[in-house]
């Protein structure tokens, strides 16, 4: 990007938890922009799993396992790739973070309807920002953190559809539940 201004992307979503169809938009958005937030929403509304410094302490290791060292210090000048949690309506959190760019993942052709409703509505809202779609690769689209839980609370492996990271923490959960 010979830009004078990085360009900078801006993953929203949940993350409760992170799987590997998230590690896939970001492995891919990367190369999209110079720097990559990746905002986790609090919305309570969905009903957490964990809590939000859970979810942002997760990605962050997930992160650590896929990228490596290179991203140990996620916040700092140069890595490209950095974690926040958010509260605000989401335009507000670009702007505030400087991004220009929202980058959202595509699992089916359900997915597009709502993510195209919500494009339109961040275009009035903010039509300076851009909203690029990512469609997930054919084996994480069965992948949705919903049916990552709830395979998990029945006892089911889920370890092909999370990274070890988010594994090693659902289990630690569950154990604790079930004691």
């Amino acid at each position: 990007m010979n830009n004078s201004k990085p360009r900078i992307g801006f993953y929203p979503g949940t993350f409760d938890p992170i799987t590997n169809g998230h590690l896939d938009i970001i492995k891919r958005a990367v190369h999209l922009v110079d720097e990559l937030i990746i905002g986790v929403a609090l919305n309570e509304n969905k009903r957490p799993f964990w809590g939000l410094d859970k979810r942002v302490a997760c990605i962050h290791e997930s992160l650590i396992e896929v990228f490596g060292d290179a991203c140990r210090v996620l916040n700092h000048k140069g890595c490209a790739i950095k974690v926040i949690g958010f509260d605000n309506l989401l335009v507000d959190c670009v702007k505030a973070n400087n991004a220009s760019v929202i980058v959202r993942g595509l699992r089916q052709a359900t997915d597009f309807d709502m993510e195209f409703q919500m494009c339109l509505m961040n275009q009035c809202l903010a039509p300076d920002i851009e909203t690029v779609f990512l469609v997930a690769t054919e084996q994480n689209r069965s992948i949705a953190s919903s049916f990552v839980k709830e395979v998990a609370r029945l006892g089911g492996d889920v370890s092909s559809f999370v990274p070890k990271a988010t594994l090693k923490r659902i289990q630690q959960q569950y154990k604790k539940e079930n004691y």
